[in-house]
C-alpha cells in the first residue's frame, strides 16, 4: 500500500511547484514544497519523507547534491524522482549513476508522472516490508536445498573421496562446473591446482598443444617449449568442459593417459606422466549407443562415476535461494512477491546462469533495493502472461493464478524447512510477518510458532 505517503517537492518554479504539489495530492498522499535545497534539507531532517521529486537546477545549489547525500546518508532507501527542463546525456546519465530512481524532463507528462511517483512509492513499501537474509555462502559456489540437490551433494561427497574420473552431464548452464569445482574443493586433492579447459572454444589444431603442450620447433610459431593444462594440473584436477566436441583423433590420445597415465608433448619424444584427476562434463549425448559423441571406451574411463545435474525446473523450490545468492554484492536487496512467484513459473531454458543473469541484469537496472516485475526482462514476463493466458482459458482468474503460486511455493518451503517458520520465511525472502499472513490466508498452518526450532 502507498496510500498517505510524504512527498517532497523540491521546485524553485512556484507555479510548477503548486501544480506538482495538487497532482500528487490528487493520489491521496502528502505532498511538502521546498523552493531549493536548504529547504528541502530542513524538510528531510524533519519529516518521514517516503519520495523526493527533485529538481536539479536550484536557486541555491545543484539538486544532484541533495541526491548525493541522501544516497550517501541514512535515509538511503527514498526513491528520487529527477525533473528537470535539462534532458541531454550527460546530466541524464549523471543522475542515475548517482542514484535516481527515474529522470524526467519538462514539460511534464503528468499521468506518466504520477504513475512514477506510484512506482517509486511501491518499490518504497517493498524495501520496508521484503528484507532479504545473507545467504549462507556455498562451498563451491552451488546454492540450493531441494531433494534434487540433495542427491548431488551426496554424489559430490562420494565423488571427493574417490580418486576416479567423473563425468558430469546436464543442461547449458545447470551449473556442470560448479560441481566440478565442489568435487575439487571437497578431495584432498583441493590445495593443488583446478585447471579448467572448454573444449569447444578452440580449433583441434591449437586444442592438442594447449592440453598436451610442445615443444619448440614443433609448428610454425612454436618457438619455445610450453607446458600443456594437464601438466599445469600437477597433482589437481583437470576438468574438461564440454568434452562430447572433442575430435577422434585427441579422444585418443586422452584415452591413453586415462589408461596408461603417460603422454608426449606435440613434436616431442619425452615421456610425461600425469598426476592430474580428469573431471569432465557435457551437454551432449555420450553415452554409448546411436550418435553419441564419445567412442565407448573413453566414455567408461571418463565414467567411472556419473553426475547428472538437473536443470533448474526440476528444483524450481531451490529458486529462492538462488535469487539470494545472485543479489549478494548488488544495490539491491529484495525481490517481491509478485516477481518471485514469476519467476517460480518461468520455464528457464538457459537454467541457473539464465537466473544468475536475470537477477543480476535486474538489480543494476531497477534503480532501487528491491526488483520488481517491471524490472524482469521480457522473456521472463512474457511466460507469465502465456501461464495467465492458459490460466484464464481454465477460468481462472489473475488473483487465482497468482495465489495458486504462492501456496505452492509456502507450502514447499514449509516442507523443505521442516515446519520451521523463520527457516522458511528466509528461503522465501520475505518477512515472518508476511509469511504468517500468507498461511492464514491460504489455509497452511495453525499457530504462527517456529516449528520447534531452538
Amino acid at each position: 500500500m502507498t496510500g498517505g505517503a510524504i512527498v517532497l517537492v523540491v521546485e524553485d518554479e512556484p507555479g510548477l511547484r503548486a501544480g506538482l504539489v495538487e497532482a500528487v495530492g490528487t493520489l491521496g498522499h502528502r505532498a511538502l514544497a521546498a523552493a531549493g535545497l536548504a529547504e528541502a534539507r530542513a524538510a528531510l531532517a524533519k519529516e518521514p519523507i517516503d519520495c523526493v521529486l527533485l529538481d536539479i537546477r536550484l536557486r541555491d545549489g545543484d539538486g544532484l547534491d541533495l541526491l548525493r547525500e541522501l544516497r550517501a546518508g541514512p535515509k538511503s532507501d527514498v526513491p528520487v524522482i529527477v525533473a528537470t527542463a535539462y534532458g541531454d546525456s550527460e546530466r541524464t546519465i549523471g543522475a542515475m549513476r548517482a542514484g535516481a530512481f527515474d529522470y524526467l524532463t519538462k514539460p511534464f507528462d503528468f499521468p506518466a508522472l504520477l504513475a512514477t511517483v506510484e512506482r517509486a512509492l511501491r518499490q518504497r513499501a517493498l524495501v520496508k516490508s521484503l528484507p532479504v537474509p545473507a545467504p549462507e555462502p556455498a562451498r563451491g559456489g552451488l546454492v540450493g536445498s531441494s531433494a534434487a540437490m540433495l542427491a548431488i551433494w551426496k554424489l559430490i561427497g562420494r565423488a571427493a573421496a574417490s580418486e576416479a574420473p567423473v563425468l558430469i552431464t546436464g543442461e547449458t548452464g545447470a551449473g556442470k562446473e560448479l560441481v566440478a569445482r565442489a568435487i575439487h574443493d571437497w578431495s584432498a586433492r583441493a590445495r593443488d591446482p583446478f585447471v579448467a579447459v572448454n573444449l569447444a572454444a578452440l580449433p583441434p589444431t591449437l586444442l592438442e598443444s594447449e592440453l598436451f603442450g610442445h615443444e619448440r620447433g614443433a609448428f610454425t610459431g612454436a618457438s619455445a617449449r610450453r607446458a600443456g593444462r594437464l601438466e599445469a594440473a600437477g597433482a589437481g584436477t583437470l576438468f574438461l568442459d564440454e568434452i562430447g566436441d572433442l575430435d577422434g583423433a585427441l579422444q585418443n590420445r586422452l584415452l591413453r593417459v586415462l589408461s596408461e597415465g603417460g603422454y608426449e608433448r606435440v613434436g616431442g619424444d619425452e615421456r610425461l606422466q600425469s598426476r592430474a584427476r580428469i573431471v569432465s562434463a557435457t551437454n551432449k549425448r555420450v553415452r554409448p549407443g546411436v550418435a553419441a559423441a564419445l567412442r565407448e571406451d573413453l566414455y567408461y574411463r571418463l565414467a567411472v562415476i556419473e553426475i547428472e545435474v538437473p536443470p533448474l525446473r526440476a528444483r524450481r523450490s531451490d529458486i529462492p535461494l538462488l535469487v539470494a545468492h545472485a543479489l549478494a554484492g548488488t544495490p539491491a536487496r529484495a525481490v517481491s512477491e509478485e516477481a518471485m512467484a514469476l519467476l517460480g513459473t518461468y520455464r528457464w531454458p538457459g537454467n541457473v546462469r539464465e537466473l544468475m543473469h536475470v537477477i543480476q541484469r535486474a538489480a543494476a537496472l531497477a534503480g532501487g533495493e528491491v526488483i520488481d516485475v517491471p524490472n524482469l526482462p521480457e522473456p521472463v514476463r512474457d511466460e507469465r502472461e502465456r501461464h495467465l493466458a492458459t490460466e484464464e482459458e481454465a477460468g481462472v482468474t489473475l488473483r487465482e493464478a497468482v495465489a495458486a503460486v504462492e501456496k505452492r511455493m509456502i507450502a514447499r518451503a514449509l516442507e523443505r524447512a521442516g515446519g520451521n517458520r523463520s527457516e522458511a520465511a528466509r528461503q522465501l525472502g520475505i518477512g515472518r510477518p508476511q509469511l504468517y499472513a500468507k498461511m492464514e490466508e491460504y489455509g497452511l498452518g495453525g499457530d504462527k510458532g517456529d516449528g520447534g526450532a531452538g
